[in-house]
């Protein structure tokens, strides 16, 4: 699970009532304590550092920033305790601009014995607020709450994974093995975007360089142990030299991206991949996103970045599963095949489904059934889910996202696969086929709708939500 660290500004402006900011502060603190389960560290000026560890001028300002550049910093959060000095809390968040900002104000108390009021924090909020606009700093306001309110609580975890993912995406480094599919148009990409708005950078490595790493691996326990490992898990329906292949291919894949130091990556695994090594990488391919470096299929470049950004916004608690948005369901209205060929991590199975290792459902039969074996066979398990994608045209970036439930079923279906029930299947696929949405996505269990569409207002990519 990884760890993420918020800068909290406490925003104080005197002569406000600076018992209930203290108060406020610590409230706010105590409320988020359930967060460190989920490795969420809130990092606060204390009293040894300002004034009652509170930020209300300048030289506050400075204070916090130097202690937050020593911190490795996903996210600051701006609390008005108070009215709150717009100039000092504004100054903190402009020495950070690459990361989000979330902006909360407290709800006012009872009125002092004189009728006089303690905090006016929403009032010194806007204020606040206008000073992020001026100065072009892009904020998400959470609202005008207690601390102790679901509303806040929940808040602050989602703006955590938005923070996660942010970090995640800008700089990444996406591996590309071997050359798209030559049929395959919707999967090419052009990099400048991705460098010039992202700081990205695509690594390639070549068919070639893989299977020569490969067929090079040494070290035959590791080779043992992998294959020991998977038939543990499955039913295995292949050729045992069908297993070591893989287990060597997952070996050099995972060597690639340690050494390159990749955040993701994306396979031609077909027909090449068949043709000349003589397996099918899918069963590598979802043991790697297990381990958590994001695998996508046919060279979707775009794709590992979407799987990249769901994996994230998980605080990397579960993985996803890299899909096709493929066949309507026959009878059921709203329904959809979540499906791939073999790819899905096993962690991802059913209670009621075995795993299936076995040759190709559709390569195999043009491209031979021993040269196709490695596909991992079963369904997924039930629950809610988020469905993503991102694309780019003309330098411009856009992320689709919506939400839905896997649902039972009895089928017996090839490939890794579910059955996804959506609020509107036709508006869906309408929106897809409008806005230039292709043929894959990434699909991850639990809903992450709110942090990954502030996901795209920190990156400038638009998002396009159902």
């Amino acid at each position: 699970m990884a760890k993420v660290k918020i800068g909290f500004v406490p925003a104080h402006r005197e002569p406000f009532d600076e018992e209930w900011a203290v108060n406020m502060k610590q409230r706010v603190l105590d409320a988020l304590k359930s967060l460190k389960n989920k490795n969420i560290d809130i990092i606060h000026p204390d009293t040894s550092l300002t004034k009652n560890g509170l930020v209300r001028n300048d030289e506050d300002a400075e204070k916090i920033i130097n202690y937050f550049k020593n911190e490795d910093l996903s996210g600051i959060m701006i609390g008005a305790m108070t009215f709150g000095d717009e100039i000092s809390a504004a100054t903190v968040a402009q020495s950070f601009p690459d990361l989000p900002i979330l902006l909360f104000s407290t709800k006012e108390g009872s009125f002092t014995p004189e009728g006089g009021r303690r905090s006016d924090a929403f009032c010194g909020t806007l204020s606040i607020g206008s000073a992020l606009y001026r100065r072009r700093i892009p904020f998400i306001f959470l609202g005008n709450v207690f601390p102790e309110e679901e509303k806040f609580i929940r808040g602050v975890e989602d703006f955590a994974r938005t923070c996660r993912a942010v970090k995640r995406f800008l700089g990444a480094r996406i591996g590309l093995v071997g050359p798209r599919p030559e049929r395959f148009e919707t999967c090419a990409i052009n990099e400048f975007p991705m460098i010039e708005q992202f700081g990205q950078r695509v690594v390639q490595k070549s068919l070639v360089e893989i299977f020569n790493a490969a067929q090079s691996v040494k070290d035959d326990k590791k080779v043992k142990e992998i294959v020991e490992e998977i038939k543990k898990q499955a039913i295995c329906e292949i050729a045992e030299e069908s297993l070591e292949k893989s287990a060597r291919l997952e070996i050099a894949l995972e060597d690639f991206a340690r050494e390159k130091k990749l955040s993701a990556m994306a396979v031609q695994c077909w027909s090449a991949m068949q043709e000349i090594y003589g397996i099918s990488p899918c069963i590598s391919m979802g043991r790697l996103t297990q381990k958590g470096m994001m695998t996508a299929c046919e060279v979707d470049i775009h794709g590992a970045l979407t799987m990249l950004v769901q994996h994230a916004v998980s605080l990397e608690e579960t993985v996803p599963h890299f899909i096709d948005w493929t066949i309507q369901h026959q009878s059921k209205e709203n329904v959809f095949l979540a499906w791939h060929c073999g790819n899905a991590p096993f962690s991802l199975r059913a209670p009621d489904s075995k795993i299936y290792l076995r040759s190709h459902s559709i390569l195999g039969k043009s491209l031979g059934e021993d040269k196709s074996g490695g596909v991992a066979e079963f369904k997924l398990k039930e629950g809610e889910v988020t469905l993503s994608r991102i694309v780019e045209y003309d330098g411009q970036f856009k992320m689709f996202v919506t939400t839905g439930k896997i649902i039972p079923s009895s089928d017996n279906l090839r490939g890794s696969w579910s059955w996804v029930e959506v609020k509107d299947l036709d508006l869906l696929y309408r929106t897809l086929l409008q806005e230039g949405f292709t043929h894959h996505a990434s699909m991850i269990h639990g809903d992450f709708k709110k942090p990954l569409t502030d996901f795209c207002q920190f990156t400038g990519i638009e998002a396009v939500v159902l």
